[in-house]
């Protein structure tokens, strides 16, 4: 590759020009390429650990399987361990019938191989394939202002929103090339003119709104820019861990129904904190959203069961996987709903999502115990890979995520409407 527009450290320059190996200068210039078609001006380097979004081994991400099957053969190894995405199916904790095992082993033939290989590149361990690496049970904690390369949206939302750290919304192999040279280009979020607010957003509503509506509007209203929302603090109690689920809830419906990679939420965020509304350019658009317009975005979900009024099959929880005060304040909710039901037991097979060391620490809490003799379920599975598999794809899934309703058949429902589904069952 002759000649760049990015400005280049002598290092780089030797990478590109193949004096540290040719697989080097491969993914140099594939960095560089991309750099380009977003205008970048250099390269920066990684504060913290990468988080791939290449974690699952199905036909169509052969070519990756290859990819790291080769690097992994030349002795190349991430600049830091890193933390992975969710994992496609648990058979220790999901029931599958013979037929659903048949297709995920025959789909999914390389999926050992490809965890075993990630390892070798620099996983941390097997334990941390989640959506939620951020979370202190997992340990990829990002600081403020850390420059990183990842790729999954729900996370890339949380890192720089709610902590304040810098990433762009990469794809898949260009998080695992940032990661073995430990930079990454220099555009959008990581500069401080990416991360000023396209969009003012006015929350007008009676009350806090559901975050996934919430973000869907957002998501759906400012595409790819960044939001600047008011009014939402006014619901949120001082230094309330709930705020945090709240706002990745919030974030995972923006970046699954648009595409924003940072949000700002006034007097909430860290950038708002210090900046308020300095963050905001002079020529940002307004969107007001009330409770009515919530009203029209929920009514446009479309319901893609064959038979609408046909009775749930499963429901999942945690898409993102759920944090620890999550699973206790849905145990919690489970509890008072059977008992205002009158019941013992979940009538509908109900499976929750978290990541395996926050899954760990809640099997050691007093709320476990309760949680089991429910009859829910607690995996570390990606809900959404779980629809990879045509058998169960087609099944009626029922969930509170707005990010699974919006890549599979899911249908989604609030909160209060998915507890009296899952203990009363039958027709919602």
């Amino acid at each position: 590759m002759s000649g760049t527009k990015m400005k280049l450290t002598s290092d780089e320059m030797e990478m590109l020009d193949g004096k540290q190996g040719a697989t080097v200068q491969k993914i140099m210039e594939t960095l560089v390429r991309y750099g380009e078609a977003f205008d970048a001006d250099c390269f920066v380097e990684l504060d913290g650990q990468s988080h791939l979004v290449g974690c699952y081994a199905v036909p169509a991400t052969e070519p990756y399987v290859r990819l790291v099957e080769d690097l992994v053969a030349e002795g190349f190894k991430t600049k830091l361990p890193f933390t992975s995405n969710p994992l496609p199916f648990d058979y220790a904790n999901v029931e599958y019938t013979d037929a659903e095992r048949s297709i995920n082993d025959d789909i999914h033939k390389n999926q050992d191989k490809l965890e075993d290989m990630l390892v070798k590149i620099g996983l941390v361990n097997k334990s941390v394939f989640t959506c939620t690496c951020y979370l202190d049970e997992v340990g990829n904690v990002p600081k403020r202002g850390d420059n990183l390369a990842w790729a999954e949206s729900s996370a890339v939302s949380y890192a720089n929103s709610v902590l304040g750290a810098r990433t762009n919304r990469n794809s898949g192999i260009i998080d695992l090339f940032c990661a073995i040279v430990g930079k990454a280009p220099r555009f959008g979020l990581l500069t401080d003119d990416g991360r000023k607010a396209d969009w003012i957003i006015e929350v007008r509503t009676a009350g806090l709104p559901s975050p996934h509506v919430l973000g869907s509007a957002i998501g759906q209203k400012v595409v790819e820019q960044v939001p600047y929302i008011k009014g939402l603090d006014k619901f949120f109690p001082a230094a309330d861990i709930a705020v945090k689920d709240y706002l990745k809830e919030m974030g995972a419906s923006c970046a699954s129904n648009g595409a924003v990679g940072l949000y700002h939420v006034e007097s909430t965020t860290p950038e708002a904190k210090d900046f308020g509304a300095g963050l905001i350019r002079p020529d940002a658009k307004t969107y007001v959203i009330d409770d009515d317009e919530l009203a029209r975005v929920a009514a446009a979900f479309p319901l893609m069961w064959k038979s609408p009024d046909a009775p749930p099959d499963i429901a999942f929880v945690g898409c993102p996987h759920y944090s620890y005060d999550q699973l206790c304040r849905w145990t919690q909710a489970m509890e008072a709903e059977l008992k205002s039901q009158g019941k013992q037991k979940l009538a509908v097979k109900t499976v929750f999502a978290a990541a395996v060391p926050v899954i760990e620490k809640f099997k050691q809490s007093e709320f476990y115990p309760r949680f089991k003799s429910y009859g829910a379920g607690l995996s570390h599975i990606c809900p959404l890979l779980y629809t990879v598999n045509p058998l169960c794809a087609g099944k009626n899934i029922i969930s509170n995520s707005n990010k699974l309703r919006t890549y599979s058949l899911s249908r989604y429902v609030d909160d209060a409407e998915l507890l009296r589904a899952i203990v009363k069952g039958g027709v919602l």
